[in-house]
């Protein structure tokens, strides 16, 4: 019978991955123009306390609530960081990585505040024992001592 569905109906196939690709490539430009518009928003921010220094809590806030990530993706994008790396990393490098993935520039605030998210996310995946700690170090700067975090053996 499936064979016969297929011979009957051999556009009704092709139309629907056509329409699989048109819909994948609409998602794949808004996903680049959502993240060129991110990076204009930071802009408009950063000279905006230019001209006030005061105006960051609001932006901050207004920022955070507005470009949320989607429930999985830091914790995906932080387990990929360290599957992906050489050695064990700080929060701060993961940071960093993500900062530079998504195209933001960010003030020390909002830095802060994705630290604190990335932060979250590497002790919940320790407590689900996917991570594992690695001891201590400091920056090239000599901040710190900052936690390195990386895959436990034998996880994912």
């Amino acid at each position: 019978m499936k064979d016969t569905v297929d011979y009957e109906r051999p556009n009704t196939v092709s139309g629907l991955v056509a329409k699989h690709a048109e819909l994948s490539a609409l998602r794949d430009r808004y996903k680049a123009e959502i993240k060129k518009l991110t990076v204009d928003i930071d802009h408009l921010d950063a000279a905006i306390r230019l001209f006030d220094p005061d105006a960051d809590s609001y932006a901050i806030k207004q920022y955070v609530t507005k470009h949320r990530a989607q429930k999985g993706t830091v914790k995906r994008f932080v387990l990929d960081c360290l599957r992906e790396a050489e050695e064990p990393l700080t929060s701060r490098q993961i940071t960093e990585k993500w900062a530079a993935d998504r195209g933001l520039v960010c003030d020390d605030a909002t830095y802060a505040t994705l630290r604190k998210r990335i932060g979250a996310c590497i002790k919940g995946c320790r407590d689900q024992g996917l991570v594992e700690d690695h001891g201590w170090t400091r920056d090239h700067d000599g901040n710190g001592p900052y936690k390195l975090w990386a895959l436990k053996k034998g996880g994912v």
